[in-house]
């Protein structure tokens, strides 16, 4: 079963860093956020990715192809450039599928030209490169398949983008929240489940956005199951948001479930 990883956007909401390095190549304590999602699937058994690519894509695949050199020590004979590691740390394992998908193809057309790779796999995982979580994603797909729809998008928690405050009647705030999560208020988080089926409400036409017309017609045909998930969830669309996933990665990294005990 493979994991669809769209990692083809410009990230204008973060020029400061994707202007110079594709979204997924920002880093989030040392390592590029794409690392950070891959891990997630790959400690729960999913290590087969199709990366879809299009803006620096060969950024991201010249990532992959020196990852061993940048994760280990090793010497390197000048003259013959042979190479002797010293260490052997895989950080990451799996097969990885580099699909360039164009430069300016929206999230639904990105999909619909990367289905000849997911072969006779049933089913496949799909998310963005730009967001983490402890999901557990053998329950998502237990969930999946109990619902037995097209697609499955794991749902989220949305913060107030103000804070709230309660106030008393003598003018006095009895209460401050910087961000509270609304609870009434559901967000797409990524880590969806979909059925080979969905390819049928997708079109390559570059202008194909997967979150407008194919998701309001699985709506209409009751083909869209929500999976709730109550645990970490976050995204990365400002340097806003890459300093405080920066901030909760030294302070523990909850998605990092690959070091819990």
């Amino acid at each position: 079963m493979k994991t669809v990883i769209l990692c083809g956007g410009k990230g204008t909401r973060l020029k400061e860093e994707t202007e110079y390095r594709p979204k997924p190549l920002v880093e989030v304590g040392g390592k590029p956020i794409l690392w950070h999602i891959m891990k997630i699937y790959g400690h729960q058994g999913f290590k087969d990715f199709v990366l879809c690519l299009g803006y620096k894509g060969n950024m991201i695949k010249e990532y992959f192809l020196n990852l061993k050199e940048m994760s280990n020590d090793f010497v390197l004979n000048l003259a013959d450039k042979e190479k002797t590691y010293l260490n052997n740390y895989n950080e990451l394992v799996g097969i990885v599928y580099f699909v360039n998908t164009g430069l300016n193809s929206m999230t639904g057309s990105r999909i619909a030209q990367i289905k000849e790779h997911i072969g006779d796999d049933e089913d496949f995982f799909l998310t963005y490169g730009d967001g983490v979580g402890d999901i557990d994603l053998n329950k998502l797909y237990e969930y999946h398949k109990k619902m037995g729809k097209i697609v499955t998008i794991t749902a989220v928690k949305a913060p107030y983008k103000f804070g709230l405050m309660e106030i008393n009647e003598e003018g006095l705030i009895t209460k401050f929240d910087e961000k509270p999560e609304r609870i009434d208020n559901q967000i797409n988080g990524g880590f969806m489940v979909m059925n080979k089926k969905v390819f049928d409400y997708l079109s390559e036409d570059e202008n194909c956005v997967l979150e407008k017309e194919p998701l309001k017609k699985l709506v209409q045909d009751n083909q869209l199951a929500a999976y709730k998930h109550e645990g970490f969830w976050k995204c990365m669309d400002t340097q806003k948001h890459v300093d405080e996933l920066n901030r909760i990665h030294d302070q523990g990294a909850p998605w990092k479930i690959w070091e819990k005990k």
